[in-house]
């Protein structure tokens, strides 16, 4: 690779870096985050007949929230969760279990749903932080 190419390279991770860190969480952003992929696969919201219940790990579930609900995380990780369509992320906290529907990989909830685009089922990247 020559020198050009290399500084490119330094100076687009640089932005992207950037962009990542001085963003708020609840702002979605057309920008993904370093960190471990956990899967790839379909995402949907949960919310309307469960706000103020109990959630797997004993909190009340908000609608409002950024959370999300995952079949195997731990409670209390911290995801990135990327809308492949919009580009658009939004970093959430697993607090559920679920989704229960075939073929999803995470319910979110309906804020966090929202805050990436997401009005029924979408594509998305989710990234461990």
């Amino acid at each position: 690779m020559d020198q050009r190419k290399v500084l490119l390279t330094i100076a687009s991770l640089f932005m992207v870096g950037s962009a990542i860190f001085s963003t708020p969480e609840a702002q979605a952003e057309p920008v993904q985050a370093p960190g471990k992929i956990v899967q790839n696969g379909r995402a949907s919201w949960y919310g309307p007949g469960f706000h103020g219940r109990k959630t797997a790990s004993g909190e009340t579930f908000d609608t409002n929230d950024l959370t999300a609900a995952h079949r195997t995380l731990p409670f209390g990780t911290r995801v990135r969760v990327v809308n492949k369509r919009t580009g658009k992320s939004v970093v959430v906290r697993i607090n559920d279990r679920g989704p229960y529907a075939h073929g999803r990989v995470i319910d979110l909830s309906k804020a966090s749903a929202q805050a990436i685009g997401i009005s029924g089922v979408g594509s998305v990247t989710v990234v461990q932080l």
